[in-house]
């Protein structure tokens, strides 16, 4: 931004003008690929892997912006995964290549990303990513470079989208069917597109021994996190796609009789306002009930770099989808949310609680937008109540979290929580003294004879002292029949 630009924001929006200001001066980049002690890990120092850096940028400035943050050598192996899956996706949305030279490369496209040499000049002029097909060779150089557990996880899942890609690509074409049909056939075209990714990516994080190696076995909720993040896409990116002809919202939720809409671009049409709304209202509710998958994946990472690189998109998707309801502009340009705002996710999206409160504040966005007119107005308030039933199960509002260190959490006392989590937290101290006590008595009559015993809070048990007290009592009893022993045999032998 230049200055200018600065001081019109500080005019016109002086709250995002310090958040910008904040982010510039206090965010701190977590790494530098390019310094002389990161060539190891990052490749900075082959020709080769500078360009697919490069290449990273041109393709997604943000995306690349939170890679390039990952530890170690991670963040250069989710960068070639990424160029692998954005040149098998380019080649697949390309509309200028015919089917029948499309069929063969996409189907093929995991062993070309590992055959030397190999590139692909024919893409049509207008691909936004054409440059990356014509220097592939770059690309399936470094791959081949990549530590073969890696490799093959990156070619597996190449290979399993090449083959999903294929089939919608074939079938359009041979079909001229452009439209997807069912809900369920787009949830299955995003699995390909974006599931897959999420797949693969905890398979890597698994690999790289930063994440538990269990991690690789949640396809289903590292498929929601995919999902959320394609389907938000989708619904952002509608007039863009349907002005370039690619239809991807699903014909069994736009086509709805009471809807009334033969195409989707009738949806921007003058007069068709209002059912438009509604038809958007119900493409966001199919990407809700992705979002509390969202947040059990990312509760359970472990690694902050790479939580950090998983949560800002999950966060900015949730803020997208809250820009994208009830919003008419949607149908008439690309939206995005502003810069200002993207800077404060990116500053919170540091731990799962913080996570949570950002989805819990979008979805009551969400819901204050909502209207009872629209037709899906309960089934979305249900599923904003799900996030709230999230976030309140797992991070519960009641409990207020240390301002230091070391210091225990308190708890609102104005919430009825708090006196039932004090008589809970008192019947279990009942029960566990009650169960101190039997074991006491038990060890008792089972040995046969008294054992001391640490005790509970209440103090030392009355038992003690009585037998204490006995023996104390038959200590001076013998004592004093010593005593008046020795005096009377004094008295007797006495003349």
């Amino acid at each position: 931004m230049g200055a200018v630009a600065w001081l019109t924001l500080l005019v016109t929006h002086p709250l995002e003008f310090r958040t910008l200001l904040q982010f510039w001066l206090f965010h701190e980049q977590k790494r530098d690929i390019t310094a002389m002690k990161e060539h190891a890990s990052s490749g900075w120092d082959r020709e080769s892997m500078r360009r697919c850096w490069e290449f990273l940028d041109m393709t997604s400035r943000s995306f690349s912006a939170v890679i390039k943050e990952v530890e170690g050598d991670l963040a250069r192996t989710i960068c070639m995964f990424y160029l692998v899956l954005r040149g098998l996706d380019t080649i697949e949305d390309d509309m200028t290549i015919p089917d029948d030279v499309k069929q063969p490369i996409l189907r093929s496209f995991h062993k070309l990303t590992v055959t030397p040499g190999w590139t692909f000049n024919d893409s049509g002029e207008n691909e936004k990513d054409r440059q990356l097909l014509v220097e592939y060779d770059k690309v399936v150089a470094e791959v081949n470079l990549l530590d073969s557990e890696y490799r093959s996880i990156i070619l597996d899942i190449a290979e399993k989208m090449e083959t999903g890609m294929a089939d919608f690509a074939h079938r359009t074409a041979s079909t001229g069917m452009t439209y997807i049909e069912k809900v369920e056939d787009y949830d299955l075209y995003c699995h390909y597109v974006a599931g897959l990714v999420g797949e693969g990516l905890s398979r890597l994080f698994a690999a790289s021994k930063k994440e538990v190696h269990w991690l690789a076995t949640q396809l289903e909720i590292s498929n929601s996190m995919g999902l959320l993040l394609q389907k938000t896409n989708i619904i952002r990116d509608y007039r863009e796609d349907t002005n370039d002809k690619r239809f991807f919202w699903p014909k069994e939720i736009w086509g709805k009789k009471e809807y009334g809409f033969r195409e989707m671009k009738d949806m921007y049409a003058p007069g068709n306002e209002q059912n438009a709304q509604w038809v958007q209202s119900e493409m966001i509710l199919d990407a809700m009930r992705h979002l509390t998958d969202a947040l059990d994946y990312l509760r359970l990472l472990k690694n902050q770099s790479i939580f950090t690189f998983c949560a800002i998109p999950a966060t900015m998707a949730i803020a997208t989808l809250e820009l994208c309801f009830m919003n008419p502009a949607m149908f008439k340009r690309n939206i995005k949310i502003r810069k200002a705002e993207a800077a404060s996710l990116i500053m919170r999206s540091t731990n799962p609680r913080d996570v949570a409160e950002i989805f819990r504040t979008y979805t009551r966005k969400i819901h204050a937008k909502a209207v009872p007119e629209d037709p899906n107005f309960l089934r979305i308030s249900v599923a904003c109540g799900k996030v709230e039933q999230w976030c309140e199960h797992n991070f519960p509002s009641f409990v207020r979290l240390p301002t230091a260190s070391g210091n225990p959490p308190t708890f609102n006392p104005e919430d009825a929580r708090t006196s039932i989590l004090r008589k809970e937290q008192k019947i279990d101290q009942t029960i566990t003294h009650r169960k101190r006590v039997a074991q006491l008595e038990e060890k008792q009559a089972g040995n046969g004879r008294v054992e001391v015993a640490a005790t509970s809070q209440d103090g030392v048990p009355w038992e003690i002292f009585a037998i204490v007290g006995g023996v104390f009592a038959i200590i001076l009893a013998v004592i004093g029949a010593v005593v008046w022993a020795i005096i009377k045999f004094s008295d007797e032998s006495s003349p």
